[in-house]
C-alpha cells in the first residue's frame, strides 16, 4: 500500500488541529531531544566495549 502526497496532507492536517501547532512543536522538539540522547548513549556503551576488548 503506497501512500502519496495527497494522503500525507491530510494526516499532517487532522493531525495539526488535533493537536495544535505549538504541541506539535513542543512533541518534535522532545522526540529530538530524546533520538539524540539515545544515540549518545548507544555511543558511550560502543566506547566502553571498546575499551574493555583492550
Amino acid at each position: 500500500m503506497n501512500m502519496g502526497w495527497v494522503e500525507l496532507l491530510i494526516i499532517l492536517a487532522v493531525v495539526l488541529l488535533i493537536f495544535g501547532g505549538s504541541k506539535l512543536k513542543s512533541l518534535g522538539s522532545d522526540l529530538g531531544s530524546s533520538i539524540k540522547g539515545f544515540k549518545k548513549a548507544v555511543k558511550d556503551d560502543e566506547s566502553k566495549e571498546e575499551k574493555e576488548e583492550d
